[in-house]
């Protein structure tokens, strides 16, 4: 608009409103399209229908398939407590680790975790710990030293740390992270895994007097991480990031620990969707358990931290954010329709003198 105000403009109004109109459309319907793109991740997200829920890699109360016997389709370590209502990994107590893992490998090529969990303890700000992560690895029951798990895995894990070991003020905890890994890297964990988290956001899910929830989808080489605090089904996109390969015949599972400061770690439930995705002729064909875990990244995951908390750029529009953008587009067609209104009375004006 700035350069349609230009003293070119106002010598030719003739011309000018021509003009103005219909790049004031253009701007309407390119914002319109654009608000219509980034709020479709709401909709984004499976809404559950059975018909694509895969029983054999979920965890649903109450619980029947865990346990340790051969048709088990779970099998759990350490202090993990399976009840009728939830599956505590660690209690709120010092030096405890606890996981559960699915016994099936998962062969669907594109997938979308639900996880619905809830963390919390007597703690006070700060004085609880460490948090839990969601694996989607190559072996199984590996105990070390990350959040229960072992540091060198070969697969996908999604960590929801609740304390800040390496104390940077430039972050504020709980915060969740992504890290795809070939075995080659370990996670560090005195440093809250920052040198090879893919992404992340800092989220207030601890003592929440409500569940909390996790959605993970991978379709298409590109991984999604949502989380809804709220319960108030609002997905909120924490990871986005594309060029991301995941093998098939990995294994799902959670695992937490405690050490000095401690907190009660819940999985509620763990929910499989299969995504039905169209793939070409080649990627049907190929082997797809023979895939190395890998990201494909254009800069260094650190440029994609957008502010000191460590929110990930690509966080999607909330609700008042739209509103907002609705209401800027609206306020746009109207600063449009006043300006030609007015150039064209000074035009109608003008023609006058000359009769």
């Amino acid at each position: 608009m700035a350069r349609e105000r230009s003293p070119a403009s106002w010598l030719h109004p003739q011309t000018s409103v021509t003009r103005r109109l219909p790049v004031c459309r253009r701007i309407t319907l390119l914002l319109l399209l654009w608000l219509l793109q980034f709020s479709s991740v709401y909709s984004d997200i499976t809404d559950g229908n059975a018909e694509h829920l895969k029983r054999e890699h979920s965890l649903i109360k109450p619980y029947q398939g865990v346990g340790t016997s051969p048709s088990s389709q779970w099998d759990f370590w350490g202090s993990t407590l399976v009840t009728s209502q939830y599956v505590r990994l660690t209690p709120d107590e010092r030096s405890k680790q606890g996981s559960i893992w699915n016994t099936v490998p998962c062969y669907l090529k594109d997938w979308e975790m639900h996880v619905q969990f809830k963390i919390h303890g007597s703690g006070k700000k700060n004085l609880h710990g460490d948090g839990f992560a969601i694996w989607y690895t190559k072996e199984r029951l590996h105990p070390g030293t990350v959040f229960g798990s072992s540091a060198n895995f070969l697969g996908l894990a999604m960590f929801i740390d609740t304390y800040p070991n390496d104390e940077a003020p430039d972050r504020s905890f709980p915060y969740i992270s992504a890290m795809v890994n070939n075995g080659s890297l370990p996670y560090d964990h005195g440093k809250d895994g920052r040198s090879t988290e893919l992404g992340g956001c800092s989220v207030e899910i601890r003592n929440r007097d409500h569940d909390t929830y996790l959605a993970i989808r991978y379709s298409k080489g590109r991984l999604t991480i949502m989380v809804d605090v709220d319960d108030r089904n609002d997905w909120k996109e924490c990871i986005d990031i594309g060029g991301v390969r995941l093998p098939t015949g990995y294994y799902f599972g959670a695992s937490a620990a405690t050490g000095d400061l401690s907190d009660n770690h819940d999985i509620i439930s763990m929910k499989m969707y299969q995504l039905m995705v169209e793939h070409t002729p080649e990627e049907d064909n190929q082997d797809w358990t023979k895939i190395e875990p890998s990201v494909s990244l254009l800069k260094s995951p650190k440029d994609n931290i957008d502010d000191p908390t460590g929110n990930f750029r690509s966080t999607p529009l909330t609700g008042w954010k739209v509103f907002l953008l609705l209401l800027c587009a609206l306020l746009g067609i109207v600063v449009c329709a006043v300006v030609g209104a007015v150039v064209f009375q000074k035009r109608q004006e003008r023609n006058k003198r000359f009769y």
